[in-house]
């Protein structure tokens, strides 16, 4: 399958009911990729163009992408500013690569008022990470009223990856993507589809995707 094209076959295969929802599990990453260049291990941005096409195919009116890797995504920030069909919401540590992110970045022309960035101090403890979390996607639904929601799911937000400096556990990305599943069963009949960002620690990452697909799949975490 050609790059991008496992993001692609995921987003159609739920607007086409062939899946309740979808992982893409596809190295590189994509959210620093801009629509001019590659950056940050990013070589395209996988999540932007199921975006672009979900809605270039009349399939979703207006998409959320929820971004919780631990750098701020300025490639698909810069790939939608100015597009306010795209709501983007990301938290992620700042200051910190790529050095974007500010909370006063909140789009261009016709898309100001649809992106939302939410910059976290290092170590930021885990119950105030999840509660900014909950407040900032409420937000993000509230004015989007997304028709399908993308999650860029970076797992160097979890402790002891090497290139962070969050504190998140792999049960605490099981709620998040919970709390994505909710709102989107509420405003977008459950169609979410995530996509593996960043992670560089092998078995953090490992265990990450685990909690994050058991979630997908309605699988507590302790059973």
């Amino acid at each position: 399958m050609r790059l991008g094209g496992a993001g692609l076959e995921a987003v159609h295969g739920v607007v086409a009911g062939r899946y309740r929802n979808a992982f893409v599990a596809a190295r590189p990453p994509g959210h620093h990729a801009t629509p001019g260049r590659a950056m940050g291990f990013c070589l395209f941005n996988n999540i932007a163009v199921a975006a672009a096409s979900l809605r270039a195919r009349g399939e979703a009116e207006r998409v959320l992408i929820v971004d919780w890797d631990v750098h701020h995504g300025n490639g698909t920030q810069d790939c939608f500013q100015e597009d306010p069909d795209v709501f983007f919401l990301s938290l992620h540590q700042y200051p910190h690569y790529p050095g974007t992110g500010a909370a006063n970045e909140t789009g261009k022309g016709r898309g100001e008022g649809f992106t939302l960035n939410v910059p976290l101090s290092p170590r930021t403890p885990r119950s105030d990470y999840l509660r900014v979390f909950g407040m900032a996607l409420e937000t993000a639904v509230a004015r989007c009223e997304p028709d399908f929601i993308l999650v860029s799911s970076g797992f160097d937000v979890l402790a002891g990856d090497p290139l962070g400096g969050q504190l998140l556990e792999p049960e605490d990305l099981h709620q998040t993507t919970r709390m994505v599943m909710e709102a989107a069963e509420r405003c977008c009949g459950g169609r979410v589809v995530v996509f593996l960002e960043g992670g560089y620690d092998p078995q953090r990452t490992g265990a990450g995707c685990v909690a994050v697909i058991r979630a997908l799949a309605g699988v507590a975490m302790d059973v």
